[in-house]
């Protein structure tokens, strides 16, 4: 395991120490290439005033009670990074969780599940939609961004769903009355590291105008099919949106939305095979027989010598209709939103040619969802002594998913004697609790989940100093699901007919249907208090909820509850030296009671062996407590400085999964504890036309583990026996080392930034890292990586007119 437990370029005390350079801890993120020029009115250098909706109101940040890391779309164009999950880079306290459901972590929280009932912890918001499907991000392609903010905590008095964890809501370009202009930008770097995307303003008449952009954008992967000579870890996306203005009068604003989005990628599960002479290493056979084909398992493996090509599919469309019409000095909002989703995974597991060894030769699955969102709010005007905001919500989600895992699960090979062989287990099968009798070889899940809310928040100003927030939500949630097993015609995939062997049995037909109903008031108290109209000091206390669902695990049904957490924070933020320095600081904790968490559980193959399978269920206990800092810098005209540093203690405060697992005291998975960024901006002239701008980022992460705790028995390390007889299990092998990249870009630009070409660097120094682990039966241990885990130099250049 030595090679796994290698450490990061920084350990915490050093990055401290570095950050401790300026001072304090850093942060940059609305700070635009604009900054350069930015001044007050004596002409100093001063930073920009970064404006954000967190409490669906625009405000400058500085003066909402709540943790707040913003990025301006240039910001996000700085980074390099290409998707919404490369947030987790530039944005401390904030991480994703590519295996078991897919989903964001804001402080070390939030449920990854394949429950489809299952809702998220962590909601993201584009253009105040929220985006609650399962495998659906919300948004693909960074392209046209006015800006990105991550609200740290319990977010669930003024967004559409409740989350009880954070929020990251996504403001897209609106467009421009009477303005004819458009972009072009293009890039191309190592592994066909590519971006293309252009956007156009059309004005239509002097009160309409169409907002177009396209995007697409691609890598290939360092890894490779050895012998189906195909790349793995290939992405590619492409995708557009239009949005359309009318502004018949001062009083009525309405915008018609739609977009097209497509995502595809080979990134599929790689050997890395042991450590050997651990319990959960993989046969000799299969170690041998990928090395003879060239494929050596390890830590840093990203090779498969697998017969059959893994991918994964998505495609998202829908369309919003906002309406604001103003009611005198109110403002009367509507948000209409519908959205579908398909997405569908072929990831197959054998590691191997299909005449050679075969395990799950066939893992496919095609998930449709739709969804229906209304949100109606009204808000006062603000400046007055009292400001309120006051609405409610309707969100219904469709999910529907068919999903067939067949293999012959290391008995034979697929092929012999290069025919397909006759006979193969049905992962997804299940036999008739009562006659025996094969009912399908496939498995469907059919879900349904409806939120009903009202919501409202109120705000007294009783001096120029001193404020209160008050807010509440009454939520609604009803969740129902259903399990069927049909059966999935093999002869246009295999090319002949096949007799199937179930590994499982089925819940008797009572238990093949569950639902989940359940309704919670939340409610937030923000006190603030200004020490001079710079310097602010606030305290939050919020509570959060998150329904419960209807989970089937191992043809078993299996009901969690509801969820809830308390959660406090107080901080400070404030501008000095005429707004050159800004710095934001806060403590917070939060604690969780049946926090709805993932374990791996093994699921019997019905030949000896297992598969593991995500099971949710409820942990009474969690916390979640730390600091977060941020700071930005103008010393001069021509730089900024900025970053921030996050400090997480995540933790389950009570876990007793059974009576052999207990995982109270252990951390969460894919939380570390320390996660910073360290930046720098610089713009200045070079000649009468030509500006340099150069940008340079330091990101931090220490270690984390990517599973709660594996399986105890001949599976796992030696777990730790506790006094009270419980263990808790060594989930070694999930370890990920702490480790940092450099990230950075070099433009020359005309003086008016019309146009702009350079070079751009993402981890520049190769720094490895891999991003999930699993245990799999036969084949050992497997892991995921990402291409943002290797190097990427590269060439751009910008157009606008």
């Amino acid at each position: 395991m030595s090679s796994l437990r290698r450490r990061g370029a920084l350990t915490p005390a050093l990055l401290l120490a570095a950050t401790a350079m300026t001072a304090v801890p850093m942060t940059a993120y609305a700070e635009s290439t604009a900054d350069a020029a930015t001044a007050d009115a004596n002409g100093q250098p001063a930073l920009d005033q970064i404006l954000v909706t967190a409490e669906r109101r625009q405000e400058k940040m500085q003066n909402v009670p709540i943790s707040i890391i913003s990025l301006s779309g240039d910001a996000l164009q700085n980074s390099g990074y290409q998707s919404l999950t490369d947030l987790q880079y530039t944005t401390p306290g904030l991480t994703y969780d590519p295996t078991q459901g897919a989903a964001f972590q804001i402080r070390g929280v939030g449920s990854t599940s394949f429950d489809f009932s299952n809702a998220k912890s962590v909601n993201v918001v584009v253009d105040d939609v929220v985006m609650d499907a399962q495998r659906d991000l919300g948004i693909t392609g960074l392209v046209d961004i006015e800006r990105v903010d991550v609200l740290m905590g319990p977010q669930g008095t003024l967004f559409g769903k409740n989350s009880t964890s954070g929020v990251i809501a996504i403001t897209t370009v609106k467009p421009k009355l009477n303005d004819f202009s458009g972009k072009v930008y293009a890039s191309y770097g190592e592994r066909n590291d590519r971006t293309i995307n252009g956007t156009l303003n059309i004005p239509l008449g002097q009160k309409a105008a169409l907002r177009i952009s396209a995007f697409d954008v691609g890598q290939d992967g360092k890894g490779r099919y050895v012998t189906l000579n195909r790349n793995l870890g290939r992405v590619d996306e492409f995708g557009a949106r239009a949005k359309l203005l009318w502004q018949p009068s001062d009083d009525l604003e309405v915008i018609l939305a739609g977009e097209y989005t497509h995502h595809f990628d080979t990134s599929v599960r790689t050997a890395v095979g042991g450590p050997a002479g651990t319990s959960f290493a993989p046969t000799a056979a299969v170690t041998a027989a990928q090395i003879a084909l060239g494929v050596t398992p390890g830590p840093r493996n990203v090779d498969t010598a697998d017969g059959f090509l893994g991918s994964i599919s998505t495609t998202n469309q829908g369309g919003s209709l906002h309406v604001a019409y103003k009611l005198g000095d109110h403002t009367l909002t509507s948000i209409t939103a519908y959205r579908e989703t398909a997405y569908g995974n072929d990831t197959p597991a054998d590691l191997l040619p299909n005449d050679v060894y075969s395990y799950i030769s066939y893992n496919s699955g095609r998930l449709k969802t739709d969804k229906f969102s209304e949100e109606v709010h009204l808000a006062s005007p603000t400046g007055g002594f009292v400001e309120y905001l006051i609405g409610g919500f309707y969100n219904r989600l469709h999910a529907n998913q068919t999903q067939v895992q067949w293999g012959p699960l290391g008995t034979s090979p697929l092929v012999v004697n290069g025919q397909v062989i006759g006979n193969l287990y049905a992962n997804t099968g299940a036999n008739d609790p009562v006659t025996g009798k094969l009912l399908g070889n496939a498995v469907q899940f059919n879900a349904h989940n409806e939120t009903l809310a009202g919501f409202g928040q109120v705000k007294f100003n009783p001096t120029s100093r001193f404020s209160l927030t008050l807010g509440g939500r009454y939520n609604y949630d009803r969740n129902d699901q259903t399990i069927s097993y049909p059966n999935s015609d093999p002869v246009p995939i295999l090319g002949r007919t096949i007799n199937f062997t179930a590994t499982g049995t089925a819940p008797t037909a009572d238990f093949r249907y569950g639902v989940k109903s359940s309704s919670r008031f939340t409610y937030r108290i923000a006190p603030t208090f200004q020490l001079n109209k710079n310097v602010m000091f606030y305290a939050t206390y919020s509570t959060g909820y998150k329904p419960g669902g209807v989970a089937f695990v191992g043809n078993k049904y299996d009901p969690y509850n509801s969820e809830s957490v308390k959660s406090w924070e107080i901080g400070e933020k404030g501008e000095f030296f005429n707004h050159r320095l800004r710095v934001n600081f806060d403590v917070f904790s939060s604690k969780y009671t049946n926090f709805q968490a993932t374990i791996l559980t093994p699921v019997s193959t019905g030949v000896g062996g297992f598969i593991l399978a995500s099971a949710i269920g409820n942990a009474p206990g969690l916390r979640s407590r730390g600091f977060e800092a941020q700071v930005a810098i103008k010393p001069t005209h021509s730089l900024s400085l900025s970053g921030a540093v996050t400090f997480t203690d995540a933790k389950f405060t009570d876990y007793v999964a059974s009576s052999t697992a207990n995982y109270t005291g252990t951390r969460l998975t894919n939380a570390p504890r320390w996660m910073s960024t360290i930046a720098t901006d610089y713009n200045a002239p070079v000649s009468d036309d030509i500006n340099l701008k150069a940008h340079l980022e330091y990101v931090y992460r220490s270690d984390l583990q990517t599973v709660t705790g594996a399986m105890l028995g001949n599976i796992t390390a030696p777990a730790v026996t506790n006094a009270d007889g419980t263990k808790t299990p060594n989930a070694s092998y999930s370890y990920v080392p702490g480790y940092g990249l450099v990230n950075g870009r070099i433009t020359l630009a005309r003086a008016n930034d019309r146009v702009e070409v350079g070079i751009y660097a993402r981890n520049l120094f190769n720094q490895y890292f891999s991003t999930g682990w699993q245990i799999y039966g036969a084949l050992g241990l497997l892991h995921y990586t990402s291409p943002d885990a290797y190097r990427t130099v590269g060439a751009f250049a910008q157009v606008k007119f």
